[in-house]
């Protein structure tokens, strides 16, 4: 069943289509914006349709979006504001590019977005506070996965904050059983949620930016920023929590993440830290660090044992040569990688996904850090706007001409066939990302090379990247610092 969203709005009409015979034909929209020949690129005083400042923080995302308003100012919309845990200088970085973001807006911003509680999608507001307190912020957006009325919203958050404190507590526990590969593993995945409590705090400091605080659902009619005729449409998160934890395809069998089945995982860590699950009575139980000082555990469990005499030989002697191999204490963990690569993917997938629709029917896609399951959930969407006009997830995708890159360009964060391939029209995809760091973090395929590769043949104009430079005669205006790209649409 599609889901409707109903709301009283007048009906736009414009132009009707007349695309170049080079580029594939456009589906039917059904909601009177079709797309116009001449794309009202600019108006009467030569004004851009909209503008996108995409930040260069490093691996992570920032964008303030301009629209025109029709008293000639503008309604700005900053969509998160972060980089990854171990960034060089990152707090200065942070610093400068809200400064900007202060300067840019006049101290204003109309609509503030947190996407999602991704350290890279957030750390700004924490390191860059005392620039972030001089922005006066009229309303904020959060995605309705983070709304603490609502019990499901709620049950997601704490297994989310009980497996990331189980993922921590692992982590030291893996190196000292000698396991630092898996330890590293679990280490870079959780830099996605920062130092232990910055993200969450970070995602209160926007929660508490202003009392007009929305939690948005993909069910929500859209909404018509002040002073313009652009339209906002949330796609995601999805209200399928099911959709939430299926952050990877399959045809057979569809992968879900059900954190629900981590809760044992979660408790199990926790046993070393006084409380949670144990297997036995406590007075059965020895502590870890008092079984070192046990003769008994110093020869069999703890350490190797010099080569025995010949009066020590014995069954039960010849033992201790290979007391390594009756140690267990990682094979409890081997888990962690896998748990906290499904724990990212799944925080991934309760991203506030919107579509800006412009006067002209195009579209401007944030998907955010978006993965399978929340773009599989747009398909469903269908908003009655009035009797004669009626928009769907998949037109907006079709009419998508500006894409910002989903989760730096993984391999799960764009779909093709229901996705990629459906933007006939697109003609300018932002792809945040920082190679160096993602190699650094041993992500190598950051962003990956075969995406990489349909977005550069789709992209009628450009892709661009935060870690390269702007393509010659793309238009795009740069920064002196390099702070920063701007992009008229």
């Amino acid at each position: 069943m599609a889901k409707k969203a109903k709301a009283k709005s007048k009906t736009r009409k414009s132009a009707k289509t007349a695309k170049a015979a080079k580029r594939a034909p456009k589906a039917k929209v059904a909601n009177n914006r079709s797309r116009p020949s001449a794309r009202r690129a600019r108006g009467a005083a030569g004004g851009a349709r909209a503008r996108v400042r995409m930040y260069r923080p490093g691996l992570g995302d920032c964008f303030l979006v301009f629209l025109p308003k029709e008293d000639g100012g503008d309604y700005k919309i900053l969509i998160d504001c972060g980089v990854i845990l171990g960034t060089s200088d990152a707090k200065a970085r942070m610093q400068a590019i809200m400064a900007d973001i202060a300067e840019a807006t006049g101290g204003v911003i109309d609509l503030l977005i947190g996407t999602h509680e991704h350290y890279d999608h957030l750390s700004g507001f924490v390191q860059a506070a005392d620039e972030f307190g001089q922005i006066d912020v009229a309303e904020v957006w959060l995605g309705w996965t983070e709304n603490p009325r609502d019990a499901k919203a709620r049950s997601l958050v704490k297994e989310r904050q009980a497996l990331v404190a189980a993922l921590r507590l692992a982590e030291p526990r893996l190196r000292l059983a000698g396991d630092g590969e898996r330890a590293e593993e679990v280490q870079e995945l959780l830099s996605f949620f920062g130092a232990a409590g910055s993200t969450a705090d970070a995602l209160d400091a926007v929660r508490k930016k202003s009392k007009n605080l929305h939690y948005k659902k993909p069910t929500d009619a859209p909404t018509t920023p002040e002073g313009t005729k652009a339209r906002i449409f949330t796609l995601g998160p999805p209200i399928d929590t099911a959709m939430i934890r299926r952050y990877a395809p399959s045809k057979s069998n569809p992968e879900t993440y059900e954190i629900a089945r981590n809760a044992t995982f979660a408790a199990a860590f926790e046993t070393g830290a006084g409380g949670g699950f144990q297997p036995f009575d406590d007075r059965y139980a020895l502590a870890l660090d008092a079984s070192r000082g046990e003769p008994f555990f110093q020869r069999r469990y703890w350490e190797a044992s010099p080569p025995p005499t010949p009066e020590q030989i014995c069954g039960e002697v010849l033992d201790r040569f290979d007391n390594a191999r009756r140690r267990i204490d990682s094979a409890w963990l081997e888990a962690s990688p896998e748990m906290a690569l499904k724990l990212d993917s799944a925080t991934n997938n309760t991203s506030l996904a919107i579509a800006i629709e412009l006067d002209d029917g195009d579209v401007l896609l944030f998907a955010a850090d978006a993965q399978v399951g929340n773009w599989l959930s747009w398909h469903d969407l269908e908003w009655e706007i009035d009797d004669d006009d009626k928009v769907t997830g998949p037109s907006l995708i079709e009419r998508t001409i500006l894409y910002k890159v989903g989760h730096h360009g993984s391999h799960n964060a764009t779909l093709r066939e229901r996705g990629l391939e459906m933007m006939q029209n697109l003609e300018i995809a932002l792809l945040p990302v920082d190679k160096a760091m993602a190699m650094k973090k041993k992500w190598g395929k950051m962003p990956l090379p075969s995406l990489l590769e349909d977005l550069e043949n789709r992209a009628s104009k450009f892709v661009l990247r935060t870690d390269e430079e702007a393509p010659r005669g793309s238009g795009v205006v740069a920064d002196p610092n390099g702070l920063w790209w701007d992009i008229p649409i």
